[in-house]
């Protein structure tokens, strides 16, 4: 892994005409009183949380969580306190399935840990409205999250794509598989868990491709205790 910064490879973006439309669009969305999530200090949390230096795998959502105080900058996170939502037990499950009594599964979805340890946890579209899913699914995030997947291609190595549902694969889909392993399958929706996504054992082979590659593995396990994070608006 190189010593470059998230600015290195995609500082350029701010400064393209597109994402100032983008931050015009939502600064607009909030200033006539509508709900947008996640609040706005927490947009770029997958980047803040998981520095470019140590990223070693990336997972792809598609849409903030569009009820309140659910979406913090993470997909398939959600804050402290908030029910737990069905693709994330899915995914419990599945870790469940594979690891067994070493997993422990926790009665919440905050998912920061994950992100802390090098698990880049990024939403194809990063802001929504209240109540109202995919509704800034076109105002350009996707150019900006395209060449996000397009800089951690060019610039990292041996970096584990876990991608889940036909979307993250189209997303990912020009990644370099020889130097990065991609893993596909069904998304971990209800709808979808049972094509594919319950005994993938992507948790598993995402840990022995980092050890074999001189990295550490995901500790996939999270705190149990996570009432002391501030969850107020």
């Amino acid at each position: 892994m190189s010593n470059l910064s998230w600015h290195d490879v995609i500082g350029i973006q701010k400064e393209q005409q597109y994402f100032k439309n983008i931050k015009n669009f939502v600064t607009n969305e909030r200033l006539n009183g509508v709900d947008v999530y996640p609040k706005r200090k927490d947009v770029f949390n997958a980047f803040r949380y998981t520095s470019f230096e140590n990223l070693k795998v990336v997972i792809i959502g598609q849409d903030p969580y569009h009820g309140p105080n659910q979406a913090h900058g993470l997909c398939f996170s959600v804050l402290p306190g908030i029910q737990v939502p069905p693709s994330l037990k899915n995914i419990y499950q599945e870790l469940k399935n594979e690891y067994g009594d070493s997993f422990n599964i926790p009665n919440h979805g905050y998912l920061t840990s994950w992100a802390e340890q090098g698990v880049f946890l990024l939403n194809n579209t990063l802001t929504v409205r209240r109540g109202e899913p995919m509704s800034h699914a076109h105002i350009g995030w996707d150019v900006f999250t395209d060449s996000v997947i397009e800089a951690i291609n060019a610039h990292t190595d041996h970096t584990v794509f876990m991608l889940w549902g036909s979307p993250a694969q189209k997303k990912c889909k020009k990644v370099d598989e020889s130097r990065h392993l991609v893993l596909k399958t069904s998304h971990p929706s209800p709808l979808s868990a049972y094509r594919g996504f319950l005994g993938c054992g992507h948790f598993k082979m995402c840990n022995d491709y980092l050890i074999a590659h001189g990295k550490t593995p995901i500790d996939w396990n999270l705190p149990s205790d996570v009432s002391s994070v501030n969850n107020t608006l």
